[in-house]
């Protein structure tokens, strides 16, 4: 059976700065901001949350297809996808735009801050779900608006379950389209901070938006994860990493073996208990597609 995963495809270009943003960034004075933060180490990479999840995925074994566009300059990663065995027949190519484009900066204590050029991701909602025969499980993580919108219709008419990731994409939904997407979809995954903004903007707890879904995932970095079923929460503990080098991709980490144990029949939490094991996998190499997992 196929997992399809909706959301970005992006080339990621990785800086570090050896500093603590903290002690560059003034509270007090954020509305004059004006800094610049030497940044030593650069590398470009594979990205995008979709590209992400579908690497583990195939690490795992499992089939996936992206549901994602790519841009004028996108050739070399569809070719990548190809040689990892990714069913790329729902990937579209947009002649008129870049790949879509993450500039992220990692402190010491990584904390990140991240520029975001959507290129082709905008023309995303152009690339409808289409033939979900043989498919089982689907997710939909960060992407456009309109496409993360039109995507979660297609997969409920569908009857298509699946698991809603709004990720960095949460704030451009409004608390009622917010409740909506919440209303068709089977699973949630939030990070800690994404959590506290969805209840914020819906005026729902955690307990309040379970009970809506089979289960609701707040990953908690290196303490693990809460998964909430019917009002409660079960701690799922982290797992140590080997070393700690580049957080970035550890949710879709997390999110591609989550998906693969709900494809498997686990229950959430064993599911997860897989995600935080993947997920420390990921932290200790760079890049969000050069982590190596094995059955």
């Amino acid at each position: 059976m196929t997992i399809l995963v909706c959301g970005s495809l992006a080339f990621d270009t990785i800086m570090d700065f050896e500093g603590r943003f903290a002690d560059h960034i003034l509270p007090d004075q954020l509305h004059i901001l004006n800094v610049s933060f030497l940044v030593p180490g650069l590398r470009r990479e594979f990205g995008g949350c979709a590209g992400n999840i579908a690497y583990g995925l195939r690490l795992l074994g499992a089939a996936v297809r992206p549901v994602a566009t790519l841009g004028a300059d996108g050739a070399g990663y569809l070719e990548r996808l190809r040689g990892l065995g990714v069913d790329v027949s729902a990937v579209r190519l947009d002649a008129d735009s870049y790949t879509a484009q993450a500039m992220i900066m990692t402190d010491r204590d990584n904390n990140q801050i991240t520029a975001f050029h959507p290129g082709a991701m905008a023309q995303a909602h152009t690339n409808p779900v289409g033939d979900t025969t043989g498919v089982s499980l689907a997710i939909l993580a960060p992407d456009g608006k309109q496409a993360t919108w039109e995507h979660a219709h297609q997969l409920w008419a569908a009857g298509v379950p699946f698991v809603f990731d709004p990720g960095q994409g949460l704030p451009l939904f409004s608390a009622e389209e917010l409740r909506q997407l919440v209303a068709l979809a089977d699973w949630a995954a939030l990070n800690d901070y994404e959590a506290r903004l969805l209840c914020d903007r819906t005026g729902w707890t955690l307990a309040e938006l379970s009970r809506q879904l089979r289960a609701l995932v707040v990953t908690l970095g290196e303490h693990g994860c809460d998964v909430w079923q019917d009002g409660l929460a079960t701690r799922v503990p982290g797992v140590a990493a080997t070393s700690v080098v580049d957080p970035t991709g550890c949710g879709d980490a997390f999110r591609a073996a989550f998906l693969y144990g709900l494809a498997a029949g686990w229950s959430p939490v064993e599911a997860a208990q897989l995600g935080n094991r993947m997920g420390a996998a990921k932290i200790a190499t760079q890049g969000g597609q050069n982590y190596h997992f094995t059955r």
